[in-house]
């Protein structure tokens, strides 16, 4: 009688297999998640950015950042920014912080930009930098 072969994986290469799939994802997973929240952050710097120089612009025009008591900013903040919300306090008619508050899988981030020009990561769930700027990453600077 001719003898059959038997093709197939045997038990523990399955399970040696299902070890390193499950090994990589519990890796990988959180990298990417991760890579995904960072990815959502320069959105809401450049519309800090660019609502930066919208209020420069005004001061151009009309010599002050907001009305005369200091109680508003004269710009409206930007919308349509997915998991940033935006707001404006002014110190003086000649003095302004914007900020860029993270919600939703942004939550924990935080930024903000001066009447100088001081960028600074005022909160991030990896850690605040010391120095300013804003950071993407936590607890440093790059570049």
């Amino acid at each position: 009688m001719p003898q059959l072969s038997h093709r197939g994986f045997t038990l523990i290469e399955l399970m040696i297999a299902v070890a390193i799939v499950a090994i990589l994802a519990k890796i990988a997973l959180p990298a990417y998640t991760d890579y995904l929240k960072r990815s959502r952050v320069p959105a809401g710097l450049d519309a800090l950015s660019a609502y930066a120089i919208r209020m420069e612009q005004y001061y151009q025009d009309n010599a002050s950042y907001g009305n005369s008591n200091a109680t508003a900013c004269a710009l409206t903040a930007p919308s349509g920014v997915d998991s940033f919300s935006f707001s404006c306090a002014l110190t003086s008619t000649t003095q302004y912080k914007l900020t860029a508050t993270g919600s939703g899988r942004l939550a924990g981030y935080n930024y903000s930009i001066d009447y100088a020009g001081t960028r600074k990561t005022e909160a991030h769930p990896k850690g605040t930098p010391t120095s300013n700027c804003w950071s993407t990453r936590g607890s440093t600077c790059e570049g």
